[in-house]
């Protein structure tokens, strides 16, 4: 398997008038190539969401706290794996590591509707169990999405460029996630009588799982068609030569694979600046997530909203991600020259605005959609900067293990442990109005953590214009 995902060997670099026309199309291959691929882990990552309204409705009677554990190992062994995955990734080649990913998310994603067949309506301990080793594994093989795409991105994007670029990168995931609620109600409608025959209520595990899955295996082919895995195994020049863009401190060496034991020893242990916002990335994730995956269940216990209003819900959360994100990643670039930290506040202060808003108003359909819609637009635009932060604060021939670090704490602490069970304890034990104390809670500690970048972020910049 090592021998199978190490990076190609650089070739000999080109010297013919085709190298800039050729490295402007490649640099729009690979970028369309992880974007379409991302947006593949999204179809098969937080699909459960879709499924908890009929796990906790009358006809199987879980609670919310068993779901939540079931729907939790995904974030936990995700956490774990996007770290472990980024440092492999920095040794591995984008083009095949990526694909593989995807394909072994869809095929766990695929097996989620199983234990719910067999024991779902009999055996509680043994379905969430099953549930919870399935979502594991889609979890794990999840982290095998992101470092690749950021090590492309390290190597074919300047960092002068880069926040803009990854503004628009970023917006893969919300492609993906706006699709998955939308290809429930159509997959279920599609192929849920194959399956299930009159029993329409099961129709949703079709559109949930299988569905996406199949989709999901299709994009990583396509993916794998376009990524390529540095310049230089393209025979072009490192990306800095290219565009004559050299970073403060660029050597050779930032085109050399370095260890594991290297990578997080001199880049990544030391640097308290990159621990700052990876727990700002806690606070940020389980706003994020808190909101998107706990909406279905929320609105349909409340207000009696069904799956595909709820599925609306989510997925214009997702769509509206995709302005916001751009417009953070610009104005991150070009008003605040390449700082991150101040966007990052100012996004998340008005993420609490409208999270405040969606709980006073969560009786009124109209201010439900807008809330929704603005927190989704407001969101991605810090999920998005604190990934390019990380990126910034280590040598691309660390990118991955840095975003690995940060994205660790994001999945593992906000989002498994915050989002997913405590905030479904906290509904289960004093109802929803606590969790959106929680939420705004969680919005003031991102904009605290993120307030300790600040300083640093300024004087770096000072250091590069001398």
């Amino acid at each position: 398997m090592a021998s199978f995902l190490a990076p190609p060997a650089y070739k000999p670099e080109r010297t013919d008038a085709n190298v800039d026309a050729d490295y402007k199309r490649l640099r729009w291959q690979v970028f369309i190539g992880i974007f379409i691929g991302y947006a593949g882990f999204y179809l098969v990552r937080q699909n459960m969401s879709m499924v908890k309204p009929l796990l906790t409705g009358t006809t199987f009677g879980y609670t919310n706290a068993e779901v939540a554990t079931a729907a939790s190992s995904l974030s936990i062994a995700y956490a774990l794996s996007k770290f472990l995955m980024g440092s492999i990734s920095d040794r591995s080649n984008a083009r095949k590591f990526l694909p593989l990913g995807l394909i072994l998310t869809a095929v766990a994603m695929f097996f989620m509707m199983v234990p719910i067949n067999i024991w779902g309506k009999t055996n509680h301990a043994l379905t969430i169990g099953c549930l919870t080793v399935c979502n594991f594994l889609v979890g794990w093989f999840s982290g095998m999405g992101w470092p690749p795409c950021g090590r492309v991105l390290a190597h074919w994007f300047s960092p002068k460029e880069r926040g803009s670029w990854m503004s628009v990168w970023n917006c893969a995931h919300n492609v993906g996630g706006a699709l998955m609620p939308l290809m429930v109600p159509l997959g279920a409608a599609a192929f849920g009588s194959w399956v299930y025959g009159q029993d329409e209520e099961m129709y949703t595990l079709v559109g949930a799982f299988a569905f996406p899955s199949a989709v999901a295996i299709l994009v990583a082919i396509i993916a794998y068609i376009l990524i390529r895995d540095t310049p230089q195994s393209c025979g072009l020049p490192a990306v800095e030569k290219w565009r004559n863009d050299y970073p403060k401190g660029y050597s050779e060496k930032s085109e050399t694979v370095l260890s594991f034991k290297e990578i997080f020893l001199k880049y990544v242990l030391p640097n308290k600046f990159l621990w700052f916002i990876a727990f700002a990335n806690v606070f940020v994730y389980m706003v994020r997530y808190g909101c998107f995956t706990w909406a279905p269940t929320f609105l349909k216990a409340e207000h009696g909203f069904d799956i595909s209003q709820a599925g609306w819900v989510n997925s214009l959360y997702e769509w509206a991600a995709i302005p916001g994100t751009i417009l953070c990643g610009f104005i991150s670039d070009k008003v605040f020259n390449g700082k991150r930290a101040m966007p990052t506040i100012i996004f998340m202060a008005l993420v609490g605005i409208f999270v405040f808003l969606y709980w006073q108003f969560s009786n009124n359909t109209i201010m439900v959609y807008v809330c929704m819609i603005a927190i989704g637009c407001l969101i991605y635009g810090p999920v998005m900067l604190i990934g390019v932060q990380a990126l910034d604060l280590a040598p691309k021939n660390a990118a991955g293990t840095a975003a690995g670090l940060t994205g660790f704490f994001g999945y593992f602490f906000g989002t498994a442990i915050l989002s997913e069970y405590v905030l479904g304890k906290v509904a289960d034990a004093y109802g929803w109005n606590a969790t959106f104390v929680c939420l705004l809670i969680a919005c003031g500690l991102s904009i605290l953590f993120m307030s300790l970048t600040y300083k640093e972020e300024n004087k770096k910049a000072l250091e590069e214009k001398k």
